[in-house]
């Protein structure tokens, strides 16, 4: 009985000492760092949030390497906000001022952070990384599956207005999936599809190529991001097939009868099809629910905007297919003006649908659209631009608490940014996205997260919209007011929130990701959705007036929900932890300026060659070349010395050993100026037509470049001084590149754009001469329509010429240095 009685006491004091532990743990952990888990670029703005349930405020914290497990450094750059969400203290931590790489943890009187990485590469592939999910969503063949799916689509429906019978059959098999249902709707394709051409126009260097066309692995010579492109621009071409003819969504939600891996759906009474909603203008009902459609131009404006771009980034691939999407533009401009209005989608058994409300902004983007790739632009279409842009100056969103389903799309105006771009000397535009940013700072500054976007349905999306539009605003305007706002936001998605989660499913690979999403591929057969945007958290309100949410397993972020928003990782969560792919597609912009801003000095390299300097810096380098002619070098000589302006001269071999050269040379040398290499003899390294054909082995090219180093030693330069290399008549390949990298040097070319490296042009030469007046007029025109105006030009001139060209460049150069002046143009050493 004794024994009894005492192991009973034992395991009551156990049991209560085993409580007692668990609960003195869950009290320790009333405090967390949040951080971005994907980490900060060195020169970036770093900030975490504190956030406690507590009422302790800190006033230190510390950064601990991981390796040495020592303290780094010390901050009390702290900003207390009170309370937010479920917590009842949070502060911003600012350690932007700590710019060393490696990895750390953040540390307060105890609570420690999850791992903080510290480096420019940390973007590094994200964008590439995201590609996946977009690949994985196709219809049609889907690389994933390896398989196809969708392959009978589809038959029309509402096809009267264009003398098309209900259920004619249209092909419209390919596309994209738009979220874990299997619907199609153009709006979303087409805005997808935009985003991720323009990710490729401003930031190609960022993507690579391990894809074939169809998704599988395979190298084919073009960007991921362009195939995945096209693969919406395909799909898109059969949504117009026609002129007359424009179709708003494929399929309808009818999809939602059960969640599979798509194959083929014949739940729509017509075998395996599934239902073309043509685009009427007019109002459509399927079953009891009625949308409210306004016109034709919301879903048009959006084509002709991805068609216009895709032209001009396809016309050096395929000039055919180029040539076809610029046709397409046309027709579906002309159909968005059929009726001025908005096409919202069709649903038959739930109230949901993309309830857009509004449509100047695609249009203000397609009048926009018909400039790109024109070397003049059409004044009469940016005019017509500004009038759609005043009509909406600002995405209704931005100043609101609360919006419908899609309401205002795309979540950014598109527009204002290729207006800013195309009317470099207007800064309406700009000022329209900084009166929208203001909006969303007004509520954003009073919380530790800065957040202000909306909980509404994919507020992720909102956030990646916000984040560009900030980001953009800086580079356009150069004011950096919002720059720690726009870091908030990007923050926010992968990990910098009241969840301490990242948004994006497997990124990074080691941190809190969405792990159970709402998706089939995930929750029928574990397949990895990696790179898939989740919607995102919503206000507590929405998520509890939503049909058919339940949540499947324990909440582990039960300690992080509130009044105010909910976010969960559960399969049965369709409105915070669905993936979307317009949403992905807008963050693969994201990350590839993230990326891109990470690593950037802000020159720009082509081919491995650098051809302009810093693009926010008012700073020119004034380059000169020569091989067998100087005439204009006494000229040069005196006008720089005047103008006590350092310039570059590229010379050749040739010219450095010619006896007529030397006093010059030696000019130059001693009034400071930077004299470096043009190949020894002037070859051609490489084919005009085809410029991947080498006419040098890499022996010839090492032998020739010593040979001129050697010519130039003679003059006490010796190869440390001399290491940027500019290649003979300006024409190089990737090759050439890499050669000139392994000898230690920087390749260096041209800034194209004006017309100055044709200033050795001869009217004998006929179409290719250009005067001295055409020349100036290039470099002023540029410098006043372009939005970053000659910022890090490379601008080459030749110390001199043919005789038969009279129209010496040379003799204006004293007007263009002055004339540089007085726009506050700083003219620099090219290693300056």
């Amino acid at each position: 009985m004794k024994n009894k009685f005492f192991l009973a006491l034992t395991f009551s004091f156990a049991l209560w000492f085993l409580c007692s532990f668990i609960g003195s743990q869950r009290k320790i952990q009333q405090s967390w760092i949040r951080i971005n888990l994907l980490g900060y670029p060195i020169e970036s703005v770093k900030v975490a949030v504190w956030a406690s349930k507590t009422g302790e405020i800190p006033i230190q914290f510390e950064i601990v390497e991981k390796e040495t497990n020592k303290i780094v450094y010390t901050s009390t750059n702290i900003k207390s906000f009170g309370s937010y969400g479920p917590f009842s203290q949070t502060a911003r931590l600012n350690f932007s001022d700590f710019k060393s790489a490696g990895h750390f943890y953040l540390r307060v009187n105890g609570t420690v952070s999850p791992l903080l990485l510290i480096n420019n590469d940390v973007y590094k592939g994200a964008a590439d990384f995201c590609l996946q999910y977009m690949r994985q969503q196709r219809s049609g063949f889907n690389p994933y599956l390896k398989d196809s799916c969708h392959t009978h689509d589809g038959f029309v429906l509402y096809g009267a207005k264009a003398g098309i019978k209900d259920s004619t059959h249209f092909d419209a098999s390919g596309g994209w999936h738009d979220a874990s249902d299997y619907l199609q709707y153009s709006t979303t394709s087409a805005n997808a599809a935009y985003h991720l051409l323009m990710a490729y126009r401003d930031f190609p260097q960022i993507f690579s190529d391990q894809q074939q066309a169809n998704g599988l692995d395979g190298k084919n010579g073009l960007a991921d991001v362009l195939d995945e492109a096209k693969w919406g621009l395909d799909w898109l071409l059969k949504m117009h097939p026609q002129k007359k003819i424009m179709f708003n969504q494929l399929a309808d939600d009818r999809d939602h009868i059960n969640m599979r891996i798509p194959k083929e759906d014949n739940q729509y009474g017509k075998g395996f099809e599934r239902p073309l909603y043509f685009i009427t203008g007019e109002t459509q009902q399927r079953g009891k629910f009625m949308n409210n459609t306004t016109g034709t131009s919301s879903t048009a404006a959006k084509f002709t905007s991805a068609f216009n771009l895709g032209s001009v980034l396809f016309k050096d691939v395929d000039r055919d297919y180029a040539r076809l999407l610029a046709k397409k533009a046309k027709t579906a401009y002309k159909f968005a003006l059929q009726k001025p209005g908005v096409t919202q989608t069709a649903s038959v058994k739930s109230p949901y649908i993309y309830a857009e409300d509004n449509w100047v902004d695609d249009m203000e983007l397609a009048e926009t659209s018909f400039n790109f790739g024109r070397e003049k632009i059409d004044r009469k279409k940016i005019t017509q631009a500004l009038s759609y842009a005043q009509q909406e100056s600002t995405t209704p969103w931005l100043q609101k608490d609360t919006a419908a389903h899609y309401q205002y799309y795309p979540f950014i105006n598109l527009g204002h940014y290729e207006i800013a771009k195309q009317d470099s000397k207007g800064k309406t535009a700009i000022n329209y996205y900084q009166q929208g940013i203001s909006q969303v700072w007004s509520r954003a500054k009073n919380n530790a997260f800065y957040r202000g976007i909306p909980f509404i349905w994919c507020s992720n999306n909102l956030t990646v919209a916000f984040a560009m539009q900030c980001s953009w605003y800086s580079a356009l305007s150069g004011d950096k007011t919002y720059t720690e706002l726009e870091q908030a936001n990007f923050d926010w998605l992968f990990g910098c929130n009241p969840w301490g989660t990242s948004m994006v499913y497997g990124l990074p690979q080691w941190g809190d990701t969405p792990s159970d999403p709402h998706s089939a591929f995930t929750h029928l057969k574990n397949y990895p959705i990696n790179g898939g945007l989740v919607d995102g958290p919503v206000y507590t309100n929405i998520y509890k007036g939503l049909i058919g949410i339940k949540l499947n397993d324990t909440d582990e972020y039960a300690d992080f929900q509130s009044d105010l928003a909910v976010y969960h990782d559960d399969y049965g969560d369709y409105s915070t932890n669905e993936p979307t792919m317009d949403g992905t597609a807008s963050l693969i912009y994201l990350l590839a300026a993230k990326e891109a801003q990470a690593k950037s000095d802000h020159k720009t390299y082509s081919l491995g060659a650098n051809i302009r300097g810093d693009s926010t810096q008012k700073k020119i380098y004034l380059v000169f070349t020569g091989d067998e002619y100087a005439d204009g070098g006494e000229k040069i000589s005196r006008v720089l010395a005047q103008e006590k302006v350092k310039a570059s001269f590229f010379l050749t071999g040739n010219f450095y050993r010619n006896p007529n050269f030397q006093s010059l040379i030696k000019k130059l040398k001693n009034d400071g100026h930077y004299l470096g290499p043009h190949s020894d003899k002037h070859l051609l390294y490489c084919d005009w037509n085809k410029r991947d054909n080498l006419l040098v082995t890499k022996t010839d090219f090492e032998t020739d470049l010593s040979n001129n180093y050697q010519a130039i030693a003679n003059f006490g330069i010796n190869k440390e001084a001399a290491s940027y290399f500019l290649p003979p008549y300006e024409w190089y390949n990737q090759t050439i590149a890499d050669w000139t990298k392994a000898q230690g040097l920087q390749l260096i070319n041209f800034t194209p754009g004006t017309r100055s490296n044709a200033d050795y042009t001869y009217p004998e030469m006929g179409k290719s001469y250009r005067s001295s007046d055409e020349i100036y007029r290039s470099i002023t025109t540029f410098n006043e329509t372009k939005p970053n105006g000659l910022n890090g030009f490379i601008l080459l001139l030749h110390i001199g010429t043919d005789a038969r060209r009279t129209d010496k460049f040379y003799n204006k150069l004293a007007k263009l240095i002055t004339y540089l002046k007085k726009d506050d143009y700083k003219l620099a050493r090219i290693d300056n």
